[in-house]
């Protein structure tokens, strides 16, 4: 009977004690509902970014915290939620499913397979925000990413662990530079993220198409947030999509992931802050646009070797109009990313591809990102360029030339043909090299300039056939020495009298 008293009395402390119950279910009422967006009262202890779970199914994310209720974004729109129903706290944040079965996949923001082949069986779960590694976790950014594109990595080095911008107009080949970026990567013990957000379905298809095409799916993952999903998708994608990067980053892998693009993410972002009746700021964007776009993209980066190594590449698209880049977003971006690559409309529509303005393309990482070779060949051809495009602007004038000045012209002419590539037609290292090496010894000079782009790669494959080990030099030491130098001397002097123009 005694024991029987302690206990009622045990009970009744704890009932009237301030501390929270033990086992005790938090559950809230939706009080209002409209366009995607559900107000719910009760959950006084719930957190910011914290899962909900909806009585009859619905599932969302908490995205603001009022003094009276919380806001829940909806995450699928086909579930309806009405007024009245209850909402269940689940003490856990947003989280995506990663591990190696995500690779040669194609998934939504929520990690979900889209491609209709078969249930991915994660490793975990793994929250889509969390602290990412600081300085003293990181190492300097000192290793090339190549993309396969000559005028890229050889002007506008890209480093594994850096965070370069593409940026231009609308149609000037940002999403080709990046995928063919991917698609140079295969066989390069890289792991490759895509990330589609708010683009044409067909857009995405064509870009599924292409990877299954070139076998680029051993080593990809595509993450789809396409137009017809809900702001709330179109925004989780990224951080997503980086999150599963960050699995393969800590386990030691080098990761590459683009983010095509982040003009459209910022546009969802803005549509779900005006639903959530926060302050619009400048072009309506909310005050902490910056602050998304800096905490997605902070999260790339090359880790220490205690860390065990690994880097995430990012490689974000922004679309301007009219080839502004001083709009609000672009500036953003360009302020948090490590440099950018700049396509230009004119350039692109004179016949230039890729249409990468050099003038206004700049990587912050520089040379400590680029082979000792290319460094090598293709120390002065910015320069080149840069006094030719000025020269070019003069001689429109028809003016008298003198000789220096039409000889910049000429090999101006020349550089720029060379730097021409196809669409999804990449160049290893030493292929450009070679190619760099033409140009900066005036192999090309006598040259017509339609016979320079064949010129430059029959003569790879004549030294690839003929001189092989000098090729594998080049490709295992990745430097060029005066002794390599003076070999390719020599066998460009005997390509040069078979090449029939």
């Amino acid at each position: 009977m005694v024991e029987r008293d302690t206990d009622i009395i045990s009970i009744l402390e704890k009932s009237l004690s301030d501390k929270p119950q033990e086992k005790l279910e938090e559950i809230g009422t939706v009080i209002k509902v409209g366009d995607g967006i559900c107000k719910v009262y009760g959950l006084t202890n719930a957190i910011f970014g914290e899962f909900i779970n909806f009585e009859n199914g619905g599932k969302g994310i908490i995205l603001d915290l009022d003094e009276d209720y919380v806001s829940v974004v909806l995450l699928d729109s086909s579930c309806i939620v009405i007024e009245q129903e209850v909402a269940h706290r689940t003490g856990t944040v947003f989280c995506v499913p990663v591990g190696e079965a995500l690779v040669g996949r194609v998934v939504n923001a929520r990690g979900m397979p889209l491609d209709a082949c078969g249930e991915i069986k994660a490793e975990k779960l793994m929250p889509v925000e969390h602290a990412v590694a600081g300085i003293a976790q990181r190492s300097p950014v000192n290793r090339s990413m190549e993309t396969g594109i000559v005028v890229a990595d050889s002007l506008i080095p890209i480093g594994r662990g850096q965070r370069e911008l593409i940026i231009g107009n609308r149609g000037t080949g940002k999403t080709t530079i990046a995928i063919d970026t991917i698609l140079h990567q295969k066989g390069k013990n890289v792991i490759c993220i895509y990330v589609s957000i708010g683009n044409k379905q067909s857009s995405t298809a064509k870009i599924i198409y292409e990877f299954e095409k070139h076998g680029a799916f051993e080593y990809c993952i595509v993450v789809n947030a396409d137009a017809k999903e809900s702001a709330l998708n179109q925004f989780l994608a990224p951080y997503s999509g980086c999150t599963i990067g960050e699995y393969f980053m800590k386990k030691g892998k080098d990761v590459l992931i683009v983010y095509d693009d982040l003009s459209a993410h910022a546009i969802a972002y803005r549509e779900l802050s005006l639903l959530l009746r926060r302050p619009p700021g400048r072009e309506a964007y909310p005050g902490d646009i910056f602050y998304i776009h800096s905490r997605l993209l902070e999260r790339a980066g090359q880790l220490s070797a205690e860390q065990g190594g690994g880097s995430l590449t990012a490689l974000p698209i922004i679309q301007t109009q009219g080839d502004d880049i001083s709009a609000y977003i672009p500036t953003n971006l360009i302020s948090i990313t490590d440099g950018q690559i700049f396509l230009d409309t004119s350039l692109f529509n004179s016949g230039m591809r890729p249409a990468v303005n050099v003038g206004l393309s700049v990587s912050r990482v520089g040379g400590s990102a680029q082979t000792k070779a290319i460094k090598k060949v293709a120390g002065t051809l910015k320069l080149d360029l840069a006094q030719y495009n000025e020269l070019l602007a003069f001689a429109q004038f028809g003016s008298e030339l003198d000789r220096a000045s039409r000889r910049v012209l000429d090999r101006g002419r020349r550089a720029t043909e060379l730097l021409k590539q196809d669409e999804h037609v990449t160049y290893s290292f030493v292929d450009q090299v070679l190619f760099l090496f033409l140009l900066k010894e005036g192999f090309l000079d006598k040259l017509t300039i339609e016979y320079v782009k064949p010129f430059a790669a029959q003569f790879v494959s004549y030294v690839h056939g003929t001189n092989q080990a000098l090729y594998m030099h080049i490709q295992t030491t990745k430097e060029l020495s005066d002794d390599d130098a003076a070999e390719l001397r020599k066998a460009a002097e005997e390509f040069g009298l078979i090449f029939s123009e």
